[in-house]
């Protein structure tokens, strides 16, 4: 037992212990910030979207889906902000879980009243010879309902399911106050 008593390997086995333990600090700290970044900028976001210009385009976008009013939408703002979360979410630059709680419900209704009964985003991207038109909004959507189903918030659901809750989020946005916009 030599080796215990010996200075180079005690200074060998510590400046060891403190680089892992520094190495471990940086780690926690770089994800605490990125963390708090995140939800900084989900803050903004929900700020946004809740901002009087976004609020008149949820709410016109809303009223047209319901409405059936396919060929007289064109107003992609509500779109073009899902996919702006989706591309930032998908980067990780945006927490998902954070992207879930803040705007999970509308991301799954909207995007199914965009392709149900009518397949606007598939029109768009037919038109434009564009198969990534709203493909993060695309993969935002399958994310929401993976984190759904983990979370157990809710079964498998059948299309007549999303049809009701994409109508239910959408009535109320079609409603949407807007004496303050």
């Amino acid at each position: 037992m030599a080796w215990d008593t010996d200075p180079v390997t005690l200074t060998a086995i510590g400046t060891w212990a403190l680089v892992i333990g520094t190495l471990f600090l940086m780690y926690w700290q770089t994800r605490q910030t990125r963390l708090l970044n995140s939800a900084t900028s989900v803050m903004a976001l929900r700020e946004r979207f809740d901002a009087p210009h976004l609020r008149r385009a949820r709410k016109s976008l809303a009223t047209r889906l319901l409405n059936q009013q396919h060929e007289d939408i064109t107003n992609l703002e509500v779109g073009t902000f899902f996919e702006l979360v989706a591309t930032l979410t998908h980067r990780r630059v945006l927490d998902e879980d954070l992207i879930w709680e803040a705007f999970g419900s509308w991301v799954t209704a909207y995007y199914w009243a965009l392709r149900h009964p009518v397949d606007m985003i598939g029109r768009g991207r037919e038109a434009f010879q564009d198969p990534l038109i709203f493909h993060e909004f695309e993969w935002l959507e399958r994310s929401v309902l993976a984190a759904d189903r983990h979370r157990g918030a809710v079964r498998e659901a059948t299309p007549e399911d999303r049809e009701r809750e994409s109508r239910l989020i959408l009535q109320r946005e079609a409603d949407l106050d807007l004496t303050d916009a």
